[in-house]
């Protein structure tokens, strides 16, 4: 059915990005030019193994040095040691053969 019998007035068109699939609620990564990460270390030593670490891994990072306060890379760190997915083998349809290798449908065999 048209519009034009239950709505008076002018329809208001869809945005032209939302149609193509333009993500608008996208977050900046964390590590890049936009958001470096915010890091503390406590002496020029760590400095310099926490720069390796960033250039290495090819991020952008805001170091400060001070000895008083307590270090805290946290965010290069989860950055760095993220969970790997679990990923689980399909298991073999009825009529598949058997992945023991008996020759035989894996419902007769296995299943």
């Amino acid at each position: 059915m048209s519009d034009k019998f239950f709505f008076k007035g002018r329809k208001t068109p869809k945005p032209k990005h939302e149609s193509y699939g333009y993500n608008t609620k996208r977050e900046v990564k964390i590590g890049t030019e936009v958001n470096p990460l915010t890091l503390l270390v406590q002496n020029a030593e760590r400095e310099a193994e926490i720069l390796q670490l960033l250039s290495d891994n090819e991020l952008v990072g805001l170091i400060t040095v001070d000895e008083t306060q307590e270090e805290n890379v946290v965010q290069l760190m989860g950055l760095l040691n993220k969970p790997q997915t679990t990923r689980f083998e399909k298991t073999p349809n009825r009529n598949d053969p058997c992945v023991c290798g008996s020759g035989q449908k894996y419902k007769k065999c296995c299943g």
